[in-house]
């Protein structure tokens, strides 16, 4: 393993520990931070909620406001019960109405094809936890293997439902399907699962077969901007190892469920408060005593949120 640079320390874990339990605690309600969270949040019944998290998840990327208006399009179009629309639903005949939706560079079509995708897993699965849960053991330290064989199995789906006899080469609905294999951070997956699996005042939940311990931080600029600002990574590139190096350093502070931090952390740096330019730091944020800013950011990854 590489050695540190001179003069480059992360703060003991224990010191950590607190500040971030504060910082969790000021952040653990509904109406901390406006978030596509909030809209999931409206499902009392977990088969819907599901249904809307994969979308909203999938779709949080780019402004915040414009992330709420294209998720609550979606929702309009499904209705009071998602998972009955999608589990009824016919490209040919309902597609139409998601073909003028988008968002940013994904397209109605390929909308169409998600919840088309979506309807063929609850056919097979009966639910999308399950179709989780098929690709996650006890054994597993983290998310990593369930998604890599979600991805795998929404490979093999035929799309010409969704796209016509001629589906791209390259479908834009893939977009929402990132594997760890590939080097991808898989936000989006790991911000649906975020909060499906967990429950507290943001977090809503629903889901038991998979365990808080083995989620991954949905990895964006904001997380990579405080991660590194804590030292709990060393990695100047996004992807799914920095998202394991960040997820291990909360993991110290709590081994049950260290990606309670990540909507805190996010919003911290989303609100300004964050002062990684400064030399030493803003002296507005609560973690201006353990964290060592003015390290550079990393590329933002694809589809990184600006939002949470």
């Amino acid at each position: 393993m590489a050695r540190r640079p001179p003069g480059e320390r992360r703060p003991a874990d224990g010191i950590l520990k607190a500040p971030l339990d504060r910082l969790y605690a000021s952040f653990d309600h509904p109406e901390s931070a406006l978030d596509p969270v909030q809209i999931v949040r409206r499902y009392a019944d977990t088969a819907d909620r599901e249904i809307v998290a994969f979308v909203a998840a999938g779709l949080a990327f780019g402004r915040v406001a414009s992330v709420m208006a294209s998720v609550d399009a979606v929702c309009r179009v499904m209705g009071p019960q998602p998972a009955a629309f999608v589990r009824a639903f016919d490209p040919a005949r309902d597609g139409v109405v998601l073909d003028p939706i988008g968002h940013r560079w994904i397209r109605g079509r390929d909308l169409v094809a998600l919840i088309w995708i979506l309807r063929v897993l609850l056919e097979r699965y009966g639910s999308l936890e399950a179709a989780v849960a098929s690709g996650i053991d006890e054994t597993h330290d983290d998310v990593g293997p369930a998604i890599e064989r979600l991805a795998a199995e929404v490979r093999g789906i035929d799309l010409a439902p969704a796209y016509g006899p001629v589906v791209p080469a390259r479908p834009g609905v893939y977009y929402f399907f990132s594997t760890p294999a590939s080097g991808g951070a898989c936000k989006r997956l790991n911000l649906f699962l975020r909060w499906m699996v967990r429950r507290d005042g943001v977090d809503p939940g629903g889901w038991t077969t998979v365990r808080p311990s083995q989620l991954v931080v949905p990895l964006d600029t904001h997380t990579i901007r405080v991660g590194q600002c804590l030292r709990l990574t060393r990695r100047a590139s996004p992807g799914w190892k920095m998202a394991g190096d960040i997820t291990a350093g909360l993991r110290r502070l709590d081994a049950v469920d260290p990606v309670r931090y990540d909507f805190a952390l996010c919003h911290l740096s989303m609100m300004g408060a964050c002062g990684w330019r400064a030399a030493r730091g803003s002296r507005e944020c609560p973690l201006r005593e353990v964290c060592r800013p003015g390290r550079p950011v990393a590329r933002r990854p694809a589809g990184s949120r600006k939002h949470s």
